[in-house]
């Protein structure tokens, strides 16, 4: 019952019922008939005078019916009724029992008096209720009052939930790049004013994510320029010349991840079947003639939807991680469940557990001092991540409870 529609149709039905639940009660209270002491009170007079005149009562009109019998009515008694007239009775002086019953078989009560002979007089009680018609019209006016809430209700919420509804939509279709789907800006004036706004913040999105990837490479590629002056000076010097070459190296493999992480961004190659356990097994030769530690332990046939090159940058950045750092690394790839599972374990010292969430940004570094060993920019599991999330994949990472880091990648299975 978590949805914001249901609750409001749950809420505007009970309401409305509710309020007609109460009305309905007090035309209850209002068509059930007179009290008991409004009816009892004439009956009881008219007893009285029936009483002292029985059996040589001649009847008069207006008079209730009337008859004597050994035995009083048959029917169930109500206790109700029965007190009061035997209340009223008393309180008029006449000694006498009475009793109201209701017959099953008919509508209305009778009153059944014990005369002094022990013999039982028995008058008809005028039935002041209302008709049973009424109550069947009543049972049938609230159905329908029931039925026309509920359709009023379903209606005016969808057409107040209408824009969450589109705006649930438009963020469900946002691309890769950020960048929200163009809302067609139609309807009623607050979903005309919903998709405006959408549209408005994704005009701006766009814009920010372009202004971006511009900054991103243009400071990569203007940072050629003065490395390349740098490297020229350096060749020159006698002291420390090989450090300021390192220096160099590293910052050139800076601005060619920068650069090569705006392309993941803006060139995305064409998406197709691809063979993953085929596309692994080309990147375990080419990482082995290269001497990385790499490893089989057992590949399914499995494909996946994706582009080629873009999934071969991605899972080739994951293996050569994993061998660099990891000393080595075994790489497994199933099929679960409709899904293709690759794991990729290495036996290197892992990544505090603080650190897992930071380890896809950019630049990251497990160990500041690793980068004076180990080449790179920082920038191979966030371009990794870009590729795997663009072909709706995940990635994850955990270290393993005997050492090392498991790279998991989960991917929807191509029949």
């Amino acid at each position: 019952m978590t949805s914001l529609r249901r609750r409001l149709i749950i809420l505007l039905v009970v309401s409305i019922v509710g309020v007609v639940g109460l009305a309905t009660f007090v035309a209850v209270k209002v068509l059930g008939g007179p009290s008991p002491e409004l009816i009892m009170g004439p009956l009881a007079r008219q007893i009285q005078y029936m009483v002292q005149l029985v059996p040589g009562h001649a009847r008069q009109a207006g008079d209730a019916p009337v008859t004597v019998s050994d035995n009083p009515a048959p029917g169930f008694e109500d206790r109700k009724h029965t007190l009061v007239l035997n209340e009223i009775l008393h309180q008029n002086g006449l000694d006498v029992s009475a009793v109201v019953s209701r017959n099953a078989g008919r509508p209305g009560m009778v009153a059944s008096v014990q005369l002094p002979d022990h013999r039982w007089m028995i008058v008809d009680v005028p039935d002041f209720g209302p008709p049973r018609d009424v109550w069947y019209g009543l049972a049938g006016w609230m159905a329908l009052i029931v039925a026309g809430a509920t359709a009023v209700s379903i209606y005016f919420t969808g057409v107040l939930v209408r824009p969450l509804e589109m705006l649930e939509a438009a963020v469900g279709k946002i691309g890769s790049d950020g960048v929200l789907a163009t809302v067609p800006e139609k309807g009623s004036a607050e979903v005309r004013a919903t998709a405006h706004a959408l549209n408005a913040l994704s005009a701006r999105l766009k814009t920010a994510m372009e202004s971006r990837m511009r900054l991103v490479a243009a400071a990569g590629h203007d940072l050629r320029t003065p490395m390349t002056r740098m490297r020229l000076r350096a060749e020159f010097l006698d002291e420390d010349r090989e450090k300021w070459l390192s220096d160099l190296d590293e910052l050139d493999r800076i601005a060619d991840s920068a650069i090569r992480l705006v392309r993941e961004e803006v060139n995305q190659d064409a998406v197709e079947a691809v063979e993953l356990d085929r596309l692994i097994r080309d990147i375990k030769t080419e990482m082995t003639a290269l001497g990385h530690a790499v490893s089989i332990d057992h590949l399914d046939h499995v494909s996946v939807k994706a582009g080629a090159l873009g999934l071969r940058r991605a899972l080739r950045n994951l293996i050569v991680n994993a061998a660099t750092h990891g000393k080595g690394c075994i790489v497994a790839l199933t099929e679960q469940g409709g899904q293709a599972v690759l794991t990729i374990a290495d036996r290197g010292p892992g990544i505090p557990p603080d650190l897992l969430n930071k380890a896809f940004e950019p630049f990251f570094r497990v160990d500041p001092a690793r980068t004076q060993f180990i080449p790179g920019a920082g920038l191979g599991l966030a371009i990794a991540r870009e590729i795997i999330e663009r072909y709706g994949g995940t990635i994850r990472l955990e270290n393993r409870p005997g050492g090392g880091l498991v790279q998991t990648v989960v991917f929807g299975a191509v029949a």
